[in-house]
């Protein structure tokens, strides 16, 4: 069994014997330097049951594992790896050269010196040249290195964005961006948020960067110019420390930032062309675990069959089912005597006011079609929608706002949620949050709001101030703007009125002002309505089906199949051949069969 430890995720190989396929499956990230040896216990824990799926013994484990970079490092994971495989040999490495040996292409046996070069979370450069020398540039870790790592792309992403706050005075679109993908409302909240990212965090940034890079951003542009020269440039003194200039050289590039982003790895292949003439440059073919694989069979394995395995994915854990939604809950006159109800009329109580909402929308269904007009129209020219709110509203805005680019396949910044406190307020409240206009004015300013977006404002009162500070901005800015409340005594003075307001009247709340519940549940009732129906609009639906879906995993993938089936009466088999051939786009694949 091999076993391959990374920042992202670890991934096991089994393979049971000769003519037997390969298992595999998935597990959390796990990096040597932040583990203690309980920790790194249950991770190990976690891996045994693949270990199970075998009809017979482990013959050995190998084991690459980031962060094992010296021989103390190496003897923890053997401790551990003996604990719970006990009798069974261990060989403990590091994650470079397990993804290394699975450099299936390249030749161990040939005369020419190989250098992986690995971006991911972090970044390292190790290198191999016959006689088994090696070298190593790099992997010190984010405070210290990882030079053109996502990470470093990440963080210098947002410096990018904030020195160009300093010199222009305006906060620039890739700084839009980072603030949307943090759920941060300005520039000034990315101080508390760095002292507080994680590693993995500031990485997850990178993205950000390379989608504003190919729509043109120039300060992304120039992060990534000098992430990919210092990345190859570590190569090449790597390559420098096994061979002399020019002689044979096999650069392998690995890790999610060069295997993901062909555009860097492009660049990336062409600076290490120029420091070294005549070299090889090709990305790694395979998941590094198989060469954790190859390590435990070199080691272990008598009468090693040749040959690739085909691979099939087994679940580590099994998953729980779900039977129902979590109910809600709520009070009123009629709730007086809540804390002395028996609990069978307590239930009733909650179930029949619940219901009360869905009836209330009825009577404001003309302002919601005019909303759902209004944001079609936005998306169809190109604009956004943005969800503005403080406690429960803005978590619901945020809700909507990321089921959209699953469920209809569209980019994130196109529906966005913005909450008072920014992201800490998501799960826990932020007390004061709610009552600045200023921070709601400012959050719609740094997001880049123009006359093309839709601005939706959720207050259940209709008096908060960080929404209607929202509200104001959005309007001086040329947006369109909504406000979605449930006081319908609100009286608005016309200079400051919303070009839209739904004003629902779903009466007192089971417990008294906890608008959480039936104030909330109408408030999810009616973004539904707005997202689905606009997106039914832009042709992403198609009879009742999702026919833009983004099949992210096997249960959309699942249904994507059930989709295609129900479209063009393929059979099952025929379905997911094309849907795999179109990439998982399910109108592709319809096309593809004919429909």
């Amino acid at each position: 069994m091999g076993i391959e430890c990374g920042a992202t995720r670890s991934i096991a190989l089994l393979a049971p014997g000769r003519g037997r396929p390969c298992l595999r499956a998935e597990f959390g990230p796990a990096n040597l330097r932040l583990l203690d040896d309980a920790a790194l216990l249950a991770h190990f824990d976690s891996v045994l049951a693949l270990s199970r799926q075998a009809a017979v013994p482990l013959a050995g484990v190998a084991i690459g594992m980031a962060g094992a970079l010296t021989g103390p490092d190496r003897r923890r994971i053997r401790a551990a790896a003996a604990k719970v495989w006990p009798g069974v040999p261990c060989h403990a490495t590091d994650d470079l050269e397990t993804a290394l040996a699975a450099d299936a292409s390249g030749d161990r046996t040939r005369s020419a010196a190989r250098v992986l070069v690995l971006s991911g979370t972090g970044s390292c450069c190790f290198g191999r040249a016959p006689g088994n020398r090696t070298a190593r540039v790099g992997g010190w870790g984010h405070i210290l290195g990882d030079r053109g790592s996502g990470y470093e792309i990440g963080l210098c992403g947002v410096k990018a964005a904030l020195r160009g706050l300093d010199r222009d005075g305006r906060w620039p679109k890739l700084g839009q961006g980072i603030l949307r993908a943090l759920q941060l409302n300005a520039p000034e909240d990315l101080v508390g948020w760095a002292a507080g990212a994680s590693k993995s965090e500031i990485a997850a940034l990178a993205v950000e960067v390379f989608n504003a890079a190919a729509r043109g951003d120039k300060l992304a542009a120039g992060v990534l110019a000098a992430g990919a020269e210092t990345l190859a440039g570590d190569a090449a003194d790597c390559a420098r420390k096994l061979a002399r200039k020019g002689a044979p050289m096999r650069f392998v590039l690995a890790g999610s930032v060069l295997l993901r982003q062909p555009a860097f790895a492009r660049r990336v292949r062409s600076l290490l062309l120029r420091a070294w003439p005549g070299a090889t440059v090709a990305p790694l073919r395979r998941e590094s675990a198989w060469g954790a694989l190859e390590l435990a069979r070199e080691h272990f394995e008598r009468g090693r069959a040749g040959g690739r395995e085909s691979v099939s994915t087994v679940a580590a854990v099994p998953l729980p089912a779900s039977h129902a939604l979590s109910p809600t809950e709520e009070r009123n006159p009629r709730s007086r005597n809540l804390d002395r109800m028996p609990l069978s009329e307590a239930v009733l109580l909650m179930l029949r006011e619940e219901s009360r909402a869905g009836r209330a929308l009825l009577r404001v269904r003309r302002p919601v079609e005019r909303a759902v007009r209004m944001v079609a129209s936005a998306f169809q020219r190109g604009g956004r929608l943005f969800y503005v709110g403080a406690g429960t509203s803005g978590r619901l805005g945020i809700l909507d706002a990321a089921e959209c680019p699953p469920t209809f396949r569209v980019p994130p910044e196109q529906v966005q949620g913005i909450i008072a406190g920014g992201q800490k307020a998501i799960w826990s409240s932020v007390e004061g949050a709610e009552d600045s206009s200023v921070d709601g004015a400012a959050a719609i300013q740094h997001r880049g709001v123009s006359r093309r977006d839709v601005v939706l404002g959720i207050a259940a009162s209709g008096r908060t101030p960080f929404v209607w500070g929202a509200l104001a901005a959005a309007k001086a800015r040329g947006a369109q703007t909504i406000l979605l409340c449930f006081n319908p005594s609100l009286r608005i003075p016309r200079s400051g009125r919303p070009g839209l307001v739904i004003a629902a009247d779903v009466g007192p709340e089971v417990l008294t002002g906890s608008t959480r519940l039936k104030s909330g549940t109408a408030t999810k009732i009616i973004l539904n309505t707005l997202t689905t129906l606009a997106m039914v609009r832009l042709g992403k639906v198609q009879g009742n089906l999702m026919v833009d879906l983004n099949p992210s995993n096997v249960k959309l993938r699942d249904r994507a199949v059930r989709i295609v089936q129900a479209l063009t009466g393929a059979a099952a088999p025929a379905a997911r051949s094309a849907l795999e051939k179109s990439k998982w786009n399910v109108q592709s694949a319809c096309r593809r069969l004919g429909s």
